[in-house]
C-alpha cells in the first residue's frame, strides 16, 4: 500500500511542479538556516573527550591575598596557577595522571638554508599529557618520565610540522632547531584538533592545537616565555625570569586525572593539606582560600564555550523555520484543493477518509524529505560562509551523521505537522458535489 501511495504522490508532484517547487524551497530555506545555526551550537557544546571528560579535572587554587578577588569568573577562582603552586602540587602521587601546562612558542629554524625561519605555537607539558588527553602518535612516543624531573632537550611535533620539515618521513631521532636551542625529536603525533580546545580554554576556545610539545621542566633552564595570560594580584618587583618563577603571577595551568570519586576525595584532602602548609608561611590568606576541581564539561561551562547569545540565535532560526512552514501550509491548501474533484471521485468509489488522509500525508512527507535534502545543501553553504567569516570555527563547520539525520527528521516532522490541517480538510470533501460536476 505504501508503494501505491508513493506512486500517487510522485504523480501529484509532477502535476503541480511550480507549487511543489515552492514548498520544497520554503522547507529547504528553513532547514538550511536552522541547521547552520544548530550545527555550530551543537559542535561548540559537544563533549570533546566523552570517554574521559568526567575523569579529567582542571585545578584552581584561590591564591589571592586579603581584600583581593577575581570578578572575571563566577566563583572568583583564578583560572591559572602560580609557578610555585604548579611545582608543589605536582609532588602529589594521588592522581592517576597529571600534567603542568603552559602556552608558548618558538622560531623554528629549518635545516635547509633555503627555507626561512617561521613561528610556531608550542606547549610545555609533562609526559603524561599525551595519555591523559588521548593524543595519537604517528611515530615514536612521548619522552621518558625522568625528563620531567631531569630535563633534556627533547620534543614531540605534530604531523603537519613533520610534513613541512621532513616530507612526512619518520623524523624520530632527528634534530629540530627552536630558536638557539637544538631539540631531539622523540615522537610525531597524528592530526589532533580537539574542538573546543578544552585543555586550554584560557587562550582561545577554538584555536588550533600546538605544533610543538616540550618538557615543562625546561622552563627555568631556557627561560621559556608564556604566550598565554599572565595575571597577578599584588605589587612585585619582577625584573628577571627567576623573579617571575617565584612570584604570585598566575600563568601556568594544571590538569589531573582522577578516575573515581574516592581518588578525587583523597586528592581534595591532599590539596587542602597543601593549602594549610602554605598558610603557615604567609600565603593563601584570603578567607575564601581553597581548591576547585572542574571536569572537562564543567570547565567548558565555566568558560562559556557556548555563548549565551547562541541559544537566542537557535531560537530565531527555528522561528524562521516556523514562518517557512506557515507559508507551506498555504501552498499545501492550494495544491490539495486543486485535487478536490479527484478526491471526490475516489471517495465515491469507496476510498475512506483515513485512506485519503494518509495519501496526502505521504504527499507531504515526500515533499518534506526533498526539502530536507535541499536544506542540507543550503546548510553546508551556510557553514562554508561561517568558516570564511570565522576561521577559528573551522573545526565546527561540518555536519556529522547525527546532524544529517536530525535535519531530515526535522524537515519530515515539520512537513507532516504543516500538512495535517490541509490533509484533514481535503479528506472531508463531500463526493456528491464533485460527482454532479463530473
Amino acid at each position: 500500500m505504501l508503494s501505491y501511495y508513493l506512486k500517487l504522490s510522485w504523480l501529484s508532484i509532477k502535476r503541480t511542479p511550480i507549487l511543489t517547487s515552492l514548498m520544497i524551497v520554503a522547507i529547504g530555506l528553513g532547514i538550511g538556516v536552522s541547521m547552520t545555526v544548530l550545527t555550530v551550537n551543537y559542535m561548540m557544546d559537544k563533549d570533546p573527550i566523552p570517554e574521559k571528560s568526567h575523569q579529567l579535572y582542571h585545578v584552581q587554587l584561590y591564591t589571592y591575598g586579603k581584600g583581593h578577588s577575581n570578578s572575571n569568573t563566577e566563583d572568583q577562582f583564578p583560572v591559572q596557577l602560580t609557578y610555585p603552586d604548579a611545582m608543589n602540587i605536582h609532588h602529589s602521587n594521588v592522581p592517576l595522571r597529571k600534567t603542568r601546562s603552559l602556552s608558548t612558542g618558538f622560531s623554528v629554524i629549518p635545516e635547509s638554508a633555503d627555507s626561512p625561519p617561521f613561528i610556531e605555537s608550542a606547549r610545555a607539558i609533562d609526559h603524561q599529557f599525551f595519555d591523559m588527553f588521548k593524543v595519537p602518535f604517528l611515530f615514536g612516543a612521548t619522552w621518558d618520565a625522568e625528563i620531567d624531573q631531569s630535563p633534556r632537550e627533547v620534543v614531540v611535533i605534530n604531523t603537519e610540522l613533520n610534513d613541512q620539515l621532513f616530507n612526512g618521513e619518520n623524523s624520530v631521532g632527528r634534530t629540530l632547531n627552536l630558536g638557539t636551542v637544538s631539540y631531539t625529536i622523540v615522537g610525531v603525533i597524528s592530526s589532533w584538533q580537539p574542538a573546543p580546545k578544552f585543555y586550554d580554554l584560557n587562550n582561545g576556545n577554538f584555536n588550533d592545537s600546538e605544533s610543538i610539545f616540550i618538557p615543562f621542566s625546561l622552563l627555568p633552564i631556557h627561560e621559556i616565555p608564556s604566550w598565554g595570560n599572565n595575571n597577578g594580584w599584588k605589587n612585585e618587583n619582577v625584573n628577571s625570569y627567576q623573579d617571575k618563577l617565584a612570584s604570585e603571577i598566575m600563568w601556568n595551568q594544571y590538569w589531573v586525572e582522577l578516575p573515581n570519586e574516592e581518588i578525587k576525595f583523597a586528592y581534595l584532602q591532599w590539596i587542602e593539606g597543601y593549602i594549610s602548609e602554605q598558610q603557615k608561611i604567609g600565603r593563601f590568606q584570603h578567607e575564601k582560600a581553597g581548591v576547585s576541581l572542574k571536569n572537562v564539561v564543567q570547565w567548558m561551562k565555566t568558560n562559556q564555550v557556548v555563548p549565551s547569545d547562541n541559544s537566542i540565535l537557535v531560537g530565531l532560526s527555528f522561528m524562521f523555520l516556523a514562518v517557512c512552514m506557515i507559508n507551506t501550509i498555504g501552498l499545501l491548501l492550494a495544491k490539495f484543493l486543486q485535487r478536490a474533484p479527484e478526491v471526490g471521485v475516489r471517495r465515491a468509489l469507496g476510498a475512506s477518509r483515513s485512506q485519503i488522509f494518509i495519501q496526502h500525508l505521504v504527499d507531504v512527507s515526500l515533499i518534506g524529505v526533498l526539502g530536507g535534502l535541499l536544506g542540507l545543501a543550503l546548510g553546508q553553504l551556510g557553514l562554508l560562509g561561517v568558516k570564511t567569516l570565522y576561521t577559528s570555527y573551522s573545526q565546527l563547520v561540518h555536519m556529522d551523521l547525527t546532524l544529517i539525520v536530525l535535519a531530515i527528521a526535522i524537515a519530515l516532522g515539520a512537513s507532516i505537522t504543516a500538512g495535517m490541517y490541509p490533509a484533514w480538510l481535503i479528506c472531508r470533501t463531500n463526493p456528491s458535489v464533485y460527482l454532479k460536476i463530473q
